[in-house]
């Protein structure tokens, strides 16, 4: 009998890369109104910008989007352009467009491990965008179960865990933030591994939990498999 009843993953920088577009689009934006603002200066609006709207727009390019709009019209004094506007939402469906590129070691390893686990994709974000990013990526035939929530919070995860009636000690969750992914999850009674990103988000920065043994952390996904192996014959 397996250790788990569900093995689930974060999608965006856990099983493809995602922040680095924002990154790429951030710096396009900064070049946009440079004329205007100084380079930090921009960061740092748009930064607070995008963190106050989360509770408005949630998660993903659109809200990015809106976001980037409004500290536009802010850093400008509402002098900005038409033609910038125009810019700036095309910068958004170049990324909503944008090659979905897998993490190495990733649909090798998620095809090992839907051969003898249950999986699923817990993600956050626009609904429309998750639901194609994960049919472009060819790694929807290896899930079960898609799950793309407004936020990952405790309450979240008790909820989904209570709906597929899967015990927090048989769960176990794989993702690339810290805030998001794992500790909800750890404080839940739950197992996680944690696969640091290149580009952390700053706001899914937090310190790692200690002394706790559901929590493991992990250089690339494909240490997944041996881990996960380990704890069944533990």
């Amino acid at each position: 009998m397996s250790t788990f009843d569900i093995i689930a993953f974060d999608a965006d920088d856990t099983l493809w890369h995602s922040e680095r577009y924002y990154a790429q689009t951030q710096s396009e934006f900064v070049k946009l109104l440079a004329h205007y603002r100084g380079e930090e200066y921009i960061r740092a609006h748009l930064d607070e910008v995008e963190a106050r709207n989360i509770q408005h727009f949630g998660y993903g390019v659109k809200g990015f989007a809106l976001s980037m709009i409004e500290s536009a019209v802010e850093l400008t004094d509402g002098r900005v352009s038409g033609h910038d506007i125009k810019a700036i939402i095309a910068l958004a469906k170049d990324m909503l467009n944008a090659d979905i590129e897998l993490l190495n070691g990733v649909s090798e390893t998620v095809a090992q491990l839907a051969a003898r686990h249950r999986l699923m994709v817990i993600t956050k974000g626009d609904l429309l965008d998750q639901e194609k990013k994960l049919q472009r990526s060819g790694l929807g035939k290896y899930f079960q179960r898609v799950e793309i929530v407004s936020d990952k919070t405790r309450e979240s995860y008790e909820r989904l865990l209570a709906e597929h009636s899967i015990e927090p000690s048989r769960f176990f969750m794989v993702g690339n933030s810290l805030r998001s992914d794992i500790l909800p999850i750890i404080e839940l009674g739950g197992s996680a591994a944690y696969i640091p990103y290149e580009i952390t988000w700053q706001h899914e920065t937090a310190e790692p939990p200690t002394g706790q043994p559901g929590f493991h952390q992990l250089e690339h996904i494909g240490q997944l498999p041996a881990l996960l192996a380990k704890l069944e014959e533990a």
